[in-house]
């Protein structure tokens, strides 16, 4: 009897102390309280740049979304809605950061600092193509899909058009060359592929494209090599000698020049 009574004893203290947790909201799968509730838009905004500056940006996140939501016509209120598009940014987290970007060019258009937000969309898509890490790893960006490089490429042309005495534009230019470059390489690769498979036309539209469009960056002697090889195999001889007049004139030591003398198009 003894033993029964202890157990059940037992069994109530252990039923009340998860009771008595659960009712003092001690339970271990319970929210944390949200100590920012009673805070103001100027120290939610301090705190969210002190945390951005810090390259705490998950927390910089929190705080501006949190101001935005609580204050959303507040003198704070714009700025936060610049900042935390450049916090999605270095938080590598580009559709959020475009998406922020965007919302703040609608919103804002006449804004001062507008020319930002284009700059901060046109990183958030160029950081896709690889460009931060191009001068470290050696890889070819030119073979991947060139859908960011080309949205980042108008949205640093936007900027520079819009606002070129921006402090941004300079640097956005020089993106822009960087981008070029890549989507005309990425031309001459489709171009050759086309040539592997035996697709003369498509590879020399390709081929044309970066001549008509891309003079003057290095993809230029590729894309007339591809060019004079592709009207060779469609026995063209005439457009052909013109491609190879061209590439002599401007690049007579490119190795292509060997390489469209030996092809054989029996």
């Amino acid at each position: 009897m003894r033993l029964s009574h202890c157990r059940q004893v037992g069994s109530r203290l252990l039923v009340l102390a998860v009771l008595s947790a659960v009712l003092a909201g001690c339970s271990w799968f319970g929210e944390k309280p949200d100590v920012t509730k009673d805070w103001s838009a100027a120290r939610l905004y301090s705190a969210a740049k002190e945390r951005l500056e810090n390259k705490d940006y998950e927390q910089a996140i929190d705080y501006y979304e949190k101001l935005e939501a609580r204050y959303p016509f507040g003198p704070h209120s714009q700025q936060a809605q610049l900042d935390i598009a450049y916090a999605y940014y270095k938080n590598e987290d580009a559709a959020s950061a475009v998406a922020a970007a965007d919302r703040f060019i609608k919103l804002h258009p006449r804004h001062p600092n507008v020319d930002y937000a284009y700059y901060v969309k046109g990183l958030a898509n160029y950081v896709k193509t690889g460009g931060l890490v191009s001068r470290i790893v050696s890889k070819d960006y030119s073979k991947r899909d060139t859908g960011a490089a080309q949205e980042a490429f108008r949205d640093f042309s936007e900027l520079t058009r819009r606002f070129p005495n921006s402090k941004y534009s300079q640097d956005a230019a020089q993106r822009m060359l960087f981008l070029k470059n890549t989507l005309a390489m990425h031309e001459v690769h489709v171009a050759r592929y086309y040539m592997s498979r035996g697709a003369f036309v498509a590879a020399a539209n390709r081929a044309r494209y970066v001549v008509e469009n891309y003079q003057r960056t290095p993809a230029m002697p590729d894309a007339l090599v591809v060019l004079a090889m592709s009207y060779k195999a469609m026995e063209l001889p005439s457009l052909s000698d013109d491609a190879v007049r061209v590439l002599e004139l401007n690049y007579p030591d490119h190795p292509g020049l060997q390489e469209i003398a030996e092809l054989d198009v029996d």
